[in-house]
């Protein structure tokens, strides 16, 4: 029985800092905006691998020829 006048201050301060955690999160913005990163990652931002027109042509008037290995695929 004794126990418990150690373990119920330990439940609330443990309580506590848990509030004081989650109070933090929410005024930081931490939850602000939580389906974005969900549909950025399927969004391609990268250069497309497969050469369009505009990019040939760049390339035979800058007289560079690139052997097949050095082209993008």
């Amino acid at each position: 029985m004794s126990i418990l006048y150690l373990l119920i201050p330990l439940a609330m301060l443990f309580a506590l800092v848990v509030g004081m955690v989650l109070l933090w999160a929410i005024r930081s913005g931490q939850y602000d905006d939580l389906e974005g990163p969900a549909h950025r990652i399927l969004m391609d931002d990268d250069d497309p691998r497969i050469p369009t027109t505009e990019d040939d042509e760049k390339d035979q008037t800058s007289g560079e020829t690139q052997r097949p290995e050095d082209r993008p695929r």
